[in-house]
């Protein structure tokens, strides 16, 4: 007789970053594209990745407006080369370990320039564009 499968969950190995915020009630953490991204209090605040370079890090959401004073108090932090509406702290960085736990003490007490709202910068159908298909479709 052949035994079950042993499912075992591998833990991601960033997943010590955000060991501070474990007993938030609004912690949520989700897979997306290959990375953790890391809800707290409904705002996606981090993610997560531990793939090869560029994506090897912990990548902040934030507004492009706060870049300047984010990088100001840590200047390991940079625009990601991809994303560069957010802000990328790589992982080979010296201060790697001591710039994650400040961003997650940030995150935790709440700080407004940390963190987006979740499909706050997808583009909103042209409702106006819906409105002339639609009753252009019921005349005759």
């Amino acid at each position: 007789m052949r035994e079950p499968p042993l499912h075992v969950k591998i833990l991601h190995p960033l997943a010590w970053v955000i060991e501070p915020l474990a007993g938030e009630p609004s912690l949520v953490v989700r897979p997306m594209f290959g990375c953790r991204a890391v809800y707290l209090r409904g705002r996606m605040v981090l993610c997560l990745a531990a793939k090869a370079e560029p994506w090897r890090g912990v990548l902040v959401p934030t507004e492009r407006a706060h870049h300047a004073a984010l990088i100001a108090d840590r200047p390991a932090l940079r625009p990601h080369p991809v994303l560069p509406k957010w802000l990328y702290l790589p992982e080979e960085a010296p201060s790697f370990e001591r710039d994650s736990a400040w961003l997650v003490a940030r995150v935790r007490a709440g700080d407004p320039c940390l963190g987006i709202e979740p499909g706050s910068d997808r583009k909103q159908p042209n409702r106006k564009l819906k409105r002339a298909t639609s009753s252009s479709r019921s005349r005759p």
